[in-house]
């Protein structure tokens, strides 16, 4: 099993001290002549006067952009540390167990604008950039990504187990299984029951898909299918499994909430 998840746009200040990103030393080395183009492009794209209309970002953001040109310089942190937000709140890695934090550091894996793809104990710097952005000169980022991340994420899921699908729909721009692979993804939705039916909520789908992803770790044995996945979900929640409608289309986990 491995959990892909979308990182957050908030993410923790970088300490006063420490050493810098070495990207030599990542998880998922074949990214890294992509990832040092692309931090010499934020770099070069965040020194600009149009930077916060270029990074798609307001005022309040300036001083995180401005870091942006000193990325390669600024102490780094664990992963598992540099984002914030709901669904990392929910995960609440402080507070995992020894195990469910060994369990991470092989199967969760975080989708990156800048990393391109990230293990919880890969030391980075906090950065400002989405998966949207598009840099002069590079294009489109989830584009740009795309055909790296294919032979690195079909190696990491392996031959057999299940890929569960955490990722907001900016991120899962930048990766999509083969054929293959998607008879074994699993994407999760979050639903509320209401008055009008079945929506999507978007903050509350952020928690629930962090609180999914815990409660995978904590569980002990990875689910080795779909159904199996499901199984797992539905020991906390309402579940709803639906098989891809065609060949080469993943798996839903529809995950029901009040």
């Amino acid at each position: 099993m491995i959990v892909l998840l979308p990182p957050s746009e908030s993410k923790s200040a970088p300490p006063r001290r420490g050493r810098p990103v070495d990207l030599a030393v990542l998880s998922f080395p074949s990214l890294t002549a992509t990832r040092s183009t692309v931090l010499d492009a934020v770099a070069a794209t965040s020194a600009r006067p149009d930077a916060l209309a270029r990074l798609g970002v307001g005022a309040s953001l300036a001083a995180e952009v401005e870091r942006n040109t000193r990325l390669r310089a600024l102490p780094a942190l664990p992963a598992s540390g540099v984002y914030t937000g709901v669904l990392y709140d929910a995960l609440g890695w402080p507070t995992l167990s020894a195990g469910a934090k060994r369990r991470a550091a092989s199967r969760l894996i975080v989708i990156s604008a800048l990393w391109g793809a990230l293990r919880p104990a890969d030391r980075v710097p906090p950065y400002r950039l989405s998966m949207d952005a598009d840099l002069p000169g590079l294009g489109p980022l989830a584009r740009l990504w795309r055909d790296v991340l294919d032979p690195e994420l079909d190696a990491a899921a392996g031959p057999d187990g299940v890929v569960v699908d955490c990722r907001s729909a900016t991120y899962a721009q930048a990766w999509s299984p083969s054929a293959a692979l998607a008879a074994r993804t699993v994407a999760v939705r979050v639903l509320r029951d209401g008055l009008q039916g079945r929506t999507v909520v978007s903050h509350l789908a952020k928690h629930t898909r962090g609180e999914v992803t815990r409660h995978l770790l904590e569980g002990g044995t990875d689910p080795r299918s779909p159904a199996a996945l499901a199984r797992r979900l539905g020991e906390r929640w309402q579940v709803e499994l639906t098989p891809p409608g065609r060949p080469g289309r993943t798996w839903t986990v529809d995950v029901l909430t009040d």
